[in-house]
């Protein structure tokens, strides 16, 4: 994308339950790029299909994961950097997640599906349940060779898996108190 800011942009994914928001708002209280969760931007209809159970289809996402593509596309406009927490499951929404704009990369928090559940079965207030687990799973795909993606094992420690993203993706280190980009988003 010619004439935009430059920016980066990065995409914490996984199933649900493999600690993403967790490390995304990780990542941007160390580099101050701006959060999002991208589960904001589930239409009212999405949420309730997966309060009740039901695993959302490529229909479904559709338009969830082009909204987040357009935000980025904002965000970029603006020449701020984000990362987002998404579960970008498949290598067709990733690609949408791309066009939004010049540098998008990944952070996949993979590991064990009993690691997970069991974290899923610790969470409280979340609208997915456990059962989608397997879902996901059956969903994710793993990164082509010619994706930016960077695996890192769910089960760290969630300050290793941020400095490990930060490291592995060559993002700024800890920003002066009064220094985050984020500001309103």
């Amino acid at each position: 994308m010619t004439g935009e800011p430059r920016s980066r942009h990065v995409v914490v994914m996984g199933v649900s339950g493999s600690g993403k928001t967790t490390v995304a708002r990780g990542i941007s209280a160390v580099t101050g790029l701006t959060f999002v969760e991208a589960d904001e931007f589930h239409s009212s209809e999405n949420v309730a299909l997966m309060r009740s159970g039901v695993p959302l289809d490529d229909s479904n996402r559709r338009p969830w994961l082009a909204d987040i593509a357009g935000w980025i596309t904002d965000r970029a406009a603006e020449g701020r950097s984000t990362v987002l927490a998404c579960s970008a499951l498949r290598r067709s929404y990733r690609d949408v997640l791309r066009q939004g704009a010049s540098q998008v990369d990944f952070v996949h928090l993979h590991g064990p599906a009993e690691v997970i559940r069991e974290r899923m079965a610790r969470r409280e207030g979340h609208y997915m349940p456990a059962s989608l687990l397997e879902s996901q799973l059956a969903t994710l795909e793993p990164a082509a060779p010619d994706e930016s993606v960077l695996v890192l094992d769910v089960s760290l420690a969630p300050e290793a898996l941020v400095a490990a993203a930060v490291k592995g993706l060559g993002l700024p280190g800890p920003v002066p108190v009064g220094e985050h980009q984020d500001g309103a988003s």
